[in-house]
């Protein structure tokens, strides 16, 4: 989702819903930013989509999309806009989360697509320093959204995330995310980890699957038998769904 704000003529601000996805309406949405504000100096690749259960109940085409969201959808916004950044010697920040860093049974999308978003966010670092673009990742823990709180609504997820330890499952309110986020951009900085105590897992990240595993051979068995494909998180990802599928049926691409 891409938020317009247009200034110039004292127009109300305009929220345009854009399919990230989209690489014709994003590019439609950076020229429209450039013409009302003038050259974008931050972006931030925050739209996402989570869907929770056993890879193997999981339907392919919500799989598929979890990723097309957010990793396609996070590099067709870099594409969007990184000649402006270019321009402005501006700071991308892609939103990435503590999925990024480890292995999450029943979160098998969610965690692919993270990881490959932090992978992208640093190759894009490398090739744009030079031009004097910075870019930064953002690993966000559980934060007080639509999306976690359905989490908590799913019985094997809520008790997945019940045998996280207190701080691990610890929900953060939005202002505080919020803040950092903001003092994130003012700084430039190439990465933001929230809670910052998940700084401390990048240097033991490569047995952190390991741990997974262990932990969730003896009650993992039980949980998958407990549960079907519970389907998208949140009201954002059901959205989406459905909006793609209306769009299917009318032979459109839908935007949000």
């Amino acid at each position: 989702m891409v938020r317009v704000r247009r200034e110039p003529a004292r127009r109300a601000c305009e929220l345009r819903l854009v399919d990230v996805t989209d690489e014709g309406a994003m590019r439609h949405v950076a020229r429209d930013v450039r013409a009302d504000m003038g050259p974008a100096s931050v972006v931030v690749a925050n739209a996402g989509i989570a869907e929770g259960g056993p890879f193997e109940m999981t339907d392919p085409s919500l799989w598929r999309r979890v990723i097309e969201v957010n990793l396609i959808g996070g590099a067709v916004t870099a594409r969007s806009f990184i000649g402006q950044l270019r321009a402005t010697r501006g700071y991308y920040l892609q939103i990435a989360s503590m999925a990024s860093l480890g292995a999450a049974p029943m979160m098998s999308a969610d965690c692919a697509s993270k990881a490959g978003v932090e992978s992208f966010a640093h190759a894009l670092r490398a090739e744009c320093a030079h031009q004097g673009v910075g870019v930064g990742i953002a690993h966000l823990g559980w934060i007080d959204t639509d999306m976690v709180r359905d989490v908590d609504d799913r019985p094997v997820l809520r008790e997945l995330r019940a045998h996280m330890s207190r701080p691990a499952r610890r929900v953060h309110p939005v202002p505080e995310v919020a803040a950092r986020m903001v003092r994130t951009v003012e700084r430039r900085n190439p990465a933001v980890y929230v809670p910052s105590w998940l700084r401390a897992g990048q240097p033991v990240r490569a047995a952190l699957p390991l741990i997974a595993t262990f932990l969730s051979r003896r009650g993992l068995p039980r949980l998958a038998r407990s549960t079907g494909c519970p389907g998208p998180l949140g009201p954002g990802g059901r959205a989406d769904v459905e909006e793609g599928a209306a769009g299917t049926a009318g032979g459109q691409n839908p935007t949000r």
